[in-house]
């Protein structure tokens, strides 16, 4: 049978009161008793019932982030932050729903049956109403994806205005044929959509009608990007340039007009979304939109934090800086 907090405090001939002191390293103890009780636990094979006991508090100094994918490296800075912010009175575990409804509804189990203090949901499936039904009941957040309508704390970029900025930088230097890589599909997020009307509303300022033809759509993966080269070059007029809304698919793009013998930064200029390592270390380098992932994840636990121990709940969306970084596929 396991051993109680009861059998060690009669073996010591102790209170239980005592020894639930020894086990919080009060200093209500002397070092004498400390030093007794310490040496039953031992002696016992005593080990104490952490969640039970945290249950009883209400408290497990937990946050549960849950991340859409693993596949994109963007994360990586995002959850860099929040650790850091947590850090030393909360830990951050981490799991993937993978974009399923099912997945993330039954990680979210932690969060009602207590098994976690609060939940930021980097991504989610979840609609408006049922997040906003949440949020009065639990700590919940949003980092890096919003969702319309959602009173709920959210931390992202304003991703029409850097996919704007981008295409823009395209336009000044005269280009008019410019190739769009996105995703398609109804359950994609909004960061998508948001591209896609910043890419419209840079082309339509220059007086230049979109064109279907010029957008290719599909998922993330970097062979897309290979495949939405190989379509821009069976029309009549190639794009002068592409924006492509990750930088994978930036990377996949660079990749196959090499093989086309295509010259990226002169004949083809590539601009991607997110600045990831990769993008740094590619042959060009890749321009691209630079989000603040450190800071995102930084900001969203500290302010997860203040509601968690506040009355009023702060329900804003916080819209943080994005720039533009300038590398040789985009000169």
């Amino acid at each position: 049978m396991s051993v109680t907090i009861k059998d060690v405090a009669k073996a010591a001939g102790v209170s239980v009161a005592t020894v639930s002191r020894v086990l919080n390293n009060s200093a209500a103890v002397s070092e004498e008793t400390a030093a007794a009780v310490n040496e039953v636990i031992k002696e016992m094979g005593y080990s104490p019932n952490f969640l039970g006991r945290n249950l009883r508090k209400c408290e497990t100094n937990n946050i549960l982030a849950i991340l859409p994918s693993t596949e994109h490296t963007v994360y990586s800075d995002i959850i860099k932050g929040m650790q850091d912010a947590a850090y030393p009175n909360y830990d951050i575990l981490l799991s993937t729903s993978n974009s399923y409804l099912g997945t993330e509804m039954r990680l979210l189990e932690m969060l009602f049956n207590r098994t976690v203090d609060a939940v930021v949901l980097l991504g989610t499936q979840l609609e408006a109403q049922t997040l906003n039904d949440l949020n009065k009941r639990y700590n919940i957040a949003l980092c890096c994806e919003r969702v319309s309508d959602a009173k709920v704390l959210t931390v992202t970029i304003n991703n029409e205005e850097a996919a704007y900025d981008a295409v823009k930088m395209f336009l000044e230097k005269g280009k008019t044929k410019i190739g769009l890589v996105t995703t398609g599909g109804n359950t994609d997020a909004l960061s998508s959509a948001d591209r896609e009307k910043g890419y419209i509303r840079a082309l339509s300022e220059y007086g230049i009608k979109p064109e279907e033809k010029y957008i290719y759509r599909c998922s993330y993966d970097y062979t897309d990007g290979r495949e939405a080269l190989k379509y821009f070059m069976t029309l009549d007029e190639m794009p002068q340039a592409i924006f492509c809304i990750s930088d994978l698919l930036a990377a996949g793009v660079i990749k196959q007009a090499f093989k086309e013998g295509i010259a990226v930064g002169t004949e083809l200029e590539v601009c991607g979304f997110d600045n990831i390592s990769l993008s740094e270390m590619y042959t060009p380098g890749i321009t691209t939109v630079a989000q603040p992932g450190y800071e995102m994840g930084r900001t969203v636990i500290n302010k997860l934090l203040d509601n968690m121990h506040s009355t009023v709940k702060n329900n804003d969306m916080i819209i943080l800086d994005h720039k533009l970084v300038i590398r040789g596929s985009a000169k």
